[in-house]
């Protein structure tokens, strides 16, 4: 099933158009699973999503959110993780208990292990609601980096030189070589999939992604799979496609 490209003038419109739908998600399901992608790209999506509930009193008490992926070998508190972008971005401005993120921990001491909490902790629980993705320089999806194969379940990824140049990473002193991230079959079994991207540097990894076929070597393009994506981009990202009029 093709994708459903929605473009907007600036990523300030799609950015609330994101927020919008996981509001209405929100609203359907008041214990909705939200699975959290990190970085420049949501973060205004989240913010705007936060001041919506702050606005509208929409009650988050039963609201659950999950790490997409996370850096490994980073301690808990260091600036870069995911962890402290979420509880920066999302948790702390919701108030949200501790126990409603769940994802995994970057300074794990067994990291096999810690990818087979979360995958277990998958498959006992609920079904992914809405899945909120980010579009990677090399088309990776998390850290579910181009190869000859692909991991289904969570797993440990060596990281490339696009993911290993995040800016998140600018943040943190200490380096790393590998990521924990949730698997295609994981992201794939999501109910909804949001994809949000941004930006003249994410052009032709987005006409990629719509115009080429399915390929190991372009994780992202495994979304073409999925029944229920919408991509939401900024008319500087879309400049590359080939519309119809």
């Amino acid at each position: 099933m093709p994708i459903e490209l929605k473009i907007f003038s600036t990523r300030e419109e799609a950015s609330q158009s994101a927020a919008s739908s996981i509001v209405m998600a929100l609203e359907e399901k008041p214990d909705l699973t939200l699975c959290l992608a990190t970085g420049n790209s949501p973060t205004r999506a989240y913010e705007l999503f936060t001041a919506s509930v702050e606005k509208s009193a929409l009650g988050v008490g039963q609201l659950r959110l999950l790490k997409l992926d996370e850096w490994g070998g980073l301690a808990s508190d260091d600036p870069a993780t995911c962890e402290v972008y979420l509880q920066r971005y999302l948790v702390a401005p919701l108030g949200l208990r501790r126990e409603q993120l769940v994802g995994f921990q970057s300074d794990a001491e067994d990291l096999d292990g810690e990818c087979l909490r979360i995958e277990r902790h998958l498959l006992d629980a609920d079904q992914i609601d809405v899945c909120v993705l980010g579009l990677g320089v090399n088309g990776h999806i998390g850290f579910n980096e181009p190869a000859a194969e692909l991991f289904s379940r969570a797993h440990i990824a060596t990281l490339s030189d696009a993911s290993l140049g995040h800016s998140m990473l600018r943040e943190t002193s200490v380096q790393t070589s590998v990521g924990l991230t949730l698997g295609m079959a994981e992201i794939l079994a999501s109910r909804e999939i949001l994809l949000l991207v941004f930006g003249s540097e994410k052009a032709k990894q987005l006409k990629t992604l719509v115009e080429g076929g399915v390929t190991t070597q372009f994780p992202a393009s495994f979304l073409q799979l999925h029944s229920r994506i919408t991509c939401l981009c900024d008319r500087a990202a879309a400049s590359q496609l080939t519309l119809e009029n």
